[in-house]
C-alpha cells in the first residue's frame, strides 16, 4: 500500500452530489462533474492491502481491488486501468450502477467506514477513456466460428465482447431500437448518462461485433432458424417478466408497471418524444416496491414535477448498522441507505406522511379505488408485521392519480416465442435451465444472466457474460478456453 496509515489518518469521503435544487431540474448525473479527482488518490490510500481481501470474494467479477487502489494512490492511471479491465469489461457501468457489495466485504467495515471502492473504480474508468487507455482490441485472427447473442444488456454485451476478442464472429440481436437493454431504457440518465453506453458500443463495433436492433428473435426471425445459422447461441434476454399486484382495483387506468413508465421517460431524454404519455407532472404518485427500480421511478417522478410522491416498502425500516447476528461481515447487509432519489424526495418533502424521505415502510397495498371514469384516485394500504400479516386498525389511504408497480421480475418473458420454438427447459422458478457449462437442453444453446440466474446485480450480469463466453469458446474450439470464467452458474452471493 502507498500509505500504510492511510486508513487511520484519512476519513472516508464520497463523490459529492450536486445540490438537490439544481439537479432535479435536469437529467444529468447527480454527481459534481470532476468532483472525484481531487479526493480519489487519498481515498485509495485508505485501502489496507489486507492479506485476505474479502472485497474479492464479495465481487463476483473478482476485481483486483487492492491492486488498482494502490496504483491510483500512486497516480499510475494506465496500470490501474489495465488491472481494472482485466476483470471487468464495463467498469464505467458498474462504477455508477452497482450497489457495491465489495464495500460491504471491505475489511475496514469491521470497525470503520469502507474504502470508497466504487468511486475509485469509476474514476479509473473515466480516466481511461479521457487518456485513451481502453482502445479497441480486435482479434489477431478469426476462428471461422459464429455466435448469436440474444440481448444487449450487460450480460449479452460482456459475452459478445469476450467472444469477439477470442476471434469468433459475433452478432448481437436486440429487440429494442437501441442497444443496452435495461441500461438504455430502464436506468434513468441521472444515474448513468447514455454517452457512457454509446462509447463502449463504438469500441465493440471497432473490435468487430455486429449488432442487429429492432429484431425480436421468435417473431422477426425464427429461433430455430437462428440456431441453424450460427455455431452457437447465447440467450441473455434478462428477466423481463414483471411481477403483478393482484388486488382489487388493479384494472383502473393510471396504474402502470415501472418498466412501462421508465422507458417512456428515457425516450424523452433520447429525443424520441416531446413528453411522456405516462407523466407524473402534477399528479399524486405512489410507487409500490422498495427496491432500486422504485427509487428510479421516484427520481424520475420528482424531475417530472409530481405533486407528491410516496414509495411503499413492505419490509420494516432497516437500522443504520448491520445486524451482526443475522448479517455478519462480510455479507451484504440490509441497512438504511439514502439514494440520490431519496435524498431529493426528503429535501423537497414530496411525501409528508412518509416514515423517512419518501418511503412508507412495512406497508402493504390492499386495494385501489377510482372515480366515475375508471381512473385510479386512491390507494388503500395497511401496516404489516415482519411476516407480512396485516396489523388491525392500521388501514389508511393515500391520494393516487398515478401508481407505479416496481415489484421485481420473475424470469424471462415467454411472449416472443423464443423459449417455445427452441423447446428450452425451465426451472421451477421460471428461469432458463442450464448445466454447469451454462448449456441448455438444446445443443449449442447457452443461457446466462438474469434469464437463467433470476433478477440480480449488474456485477453478476457481467460476470455471467464473461463466464458463458468461456463456456462457448470451449464448446466451439473443443479445447480449454483462455477466456476467464469468474463464476459458475450455481454460484451465489455470500450469505450466512
Amino acid at each position: 500500500m502507498a500509505d500504510p496509515k492511510g486508513f487511520m489518518t484519512t476519513p472516508r469521503r464520497e463523490w459529492p452530489r450536486r445540490p438537490v435544487e439544481e439537479r432535479v431540474r435536469d437529467w444529468h448525473e447527480v454527481y459534481v462533474p470532476g468532483g472525484l479527482l481531487p479526493i480519489i488518490s487519498k481515498q485509495a490510500d485508505r485501502c489496507m492491502d489486507c492479506g485476505v481481501p474479502f472485497c474479492h470474494e464479495a465481487c463476483p467479477l473478482g476485481n483486483l481491488i487492492p491492486e488498482w487502489n494502490d496504483l491510483v494512490s500512486r497516480e499510475d492511471w494506465r496500470a490501474a486501468s489495465d488491472r481494472l479491465h482485466a476483470t471487468n469489461n464495463f467498469p464505467e457501468f458498474t462504477g455508477r450502477l452497482c450497489p457495491a457489495p465489495c464495500e460491504a466485504g471491505c475489511v475496514l467495515t469491521i470497525n470503520q467506514p469502507a474504502v470508497t471502492i466504487k468511486n475509485v473504480e469509476c474514476a479509473i474508468a473515466d480516466r481511461a477513456w479521457e487518456e485513451r487507455f481502453a482502445p479497441p482490441r480486435p482479434p489477431d485472427r478469426l476462428s471461422g466460428r459464429t455466435v448469436a447473442v440474444i440481448g444487449s444488456g450487460p450480460t449479452g454485451l460482456a459475452a459478445a465482447q469476450q467472444l469477439t476478442r477470442a476471434g469468433h464472429t459475433v452478432a448481437v440481436y436486440e429487440r429494442d431500437d437501441r442497444l443496452g437493454g435495461l441500461m438504455r431504457y430502464g436506468i434513468p440518465a441521472f444515474k448513468m448518462e447514455k454517452h457512457h453506453l454509446e462509447r463502449r458500443l463504438e469500441q465493440m463495433r471497432a473490435e468487430g461485433t455486429k449488432f442487429r436492433t429492432s429484431t425480436v428473435v421468435g417473431q422477426d426471425v425464427g429461433a430455430a432458424e437462428l440456431r441453424a445459422r450460427y455455431d452457437a447461441v447465447v440467450i441473455a434476454t434478462g428477466a423481463t417478466a414483471w411481477r403483478e399486484l393482484p388486488v382489487p382495483g388493479r384494472e383502473l387506468a393510471g396504474i402502470h408497471q415501472a418498466m412501462v413508465y421508465l422507458p417512456l421517460a428515457n425516450r424523452v431524454c433520447e429525443g424520441d418524444l416531446e413528453a411522456s404519455p405516462v407523466s407524473a407532472a402534477g399528479r399524486h404518485v405512489v410507487i409500490v416496491g422498495g427496491g432500486d427500480t422504485g427509487a428510479d421511478c421516484l427520481g424520475t417522478a420528482v424531475r417530472q414535477g409530481a405533486a407528491s410522491v410516496t414509495q411503499l416498502d413492505i419490509y420494516a425500516q432497516p437500522g443504520a448498522e448491520r445486524d451482526e447476528d443475522t448479517e455478519p461481515w462480510p455479507t451484504y447487509p440490509k441497512v438504511y441507505r439514502l439514494s440520490a432519489a431519496h435524498e431529493e424526495a426528503g429535501d423537497l418533502r414530496t411525501a409528508p406522511a412518509a416514515d423517512a424521505d419518501a418511503r412508507l415502510f412495512a406497508a402493504s397495498t390492499l386495494r385501489f379505488t377510482g372515480d366515475a371514469d375508471g381512473h385510479v384516485r386512491e390507494l388503500h394500504l395497511v401496516e404489516v408485521d415482519a411476516r407480512r400479516r396485516p396489523l388491525p386498525g392500521t388501514e389508511r389511504t393515500l391520494p393516487a392519480d398515478l401508481v407505479l408497480l416496481a415489484l421485481g421480475f420473475s424470469g424471462p418473458s415467454q411472449g416472443d416465442g423464443l423459449i417455445a420454438q427452441l423447446g428450452l427447459d425451465l426451472t421451477p422458478r421460471g428461469t432458463l435451465a442450464r448445466d454447469r457449462a451454462f448449456a441448455t437442453n438444446v445443443p449449442g444453446v447457452f443461457a446466462a444472466g438474469d434469464a437463467a440466474r433470476g433478477q440480480s446485480l449488474i456485477v453478476w450480469a457481467i460476470a455471467e457474460g464473461r463466464s458463458v463466453a468461456a463456456a462457448v469458446d470451449h464448446h466451439l474450439t473443443g479445447g480449454p478456453s483462455r477466456l476467464p470464467s469468474p463464476i459458475g452458474p450455481y454460484d451465489r452471493p455470500m450469505r450466512v
